[in-house]
């Protein structure tokens, strides 16, 4: 039998989060930021030029829920854990209000989102730029 991977359990959040975006158009702003992943050399180092960096988390939820900026997701699977890179970026979000979690598989995440669209919402007295 074929171990699940974080890859797997992230495919199944996102196919999860375009079936129910009509319920929930809150899921049009959830993204992966495309950090991590296998690249050749050059492209790493062009990559990390335009700002990648290392142990940012792996979804990014830009909806601001209960007093929280948005949510950011650290997708693991048993037995791994986060590093110390993204234990820090973890740790520094939470600092400057995001809500933060790492999530051992796609049922424990898409609960994550659905709990955090469950808070209230928070309105802004801002416009997007021209």
């Amino acid at each position: 039998q074929r171990r699940t991977t974080e890859y797997d359990e992230q495919c199944t959040v996102m196919a999860w989060a375009v079936w129910a975006v009509k319920q929930q158009p809150e899921l049009h702003n959830l993204f992966h930021p495309a950090n991590g992943e296998f690249r050749h050399i050059a492209t790493a180092v062009r990559l990390k030029k335009l700002g990648v960096k290392k142990g940012v988390p792996d979804l990014f939820l830009d909806v601001p829920r209960g007093g929280y900026h948005g949510l950011r997701l650290e997708m693991k699977v048993h037995p791994n854990t986060v590093t110390p890179a993204q234990k820090d970026w973890l740790q520094r979000l939470a600092q400057q209000g995001y809500f933060v979690a790492v999530c051992y598989d796609a049922t424990s995440a898409i609960r994550t989102i659905q709990d955090y669209l469950r808070l209230p919402s928070v309105s802004s007295g801002t416009r997007p730029a021209d």
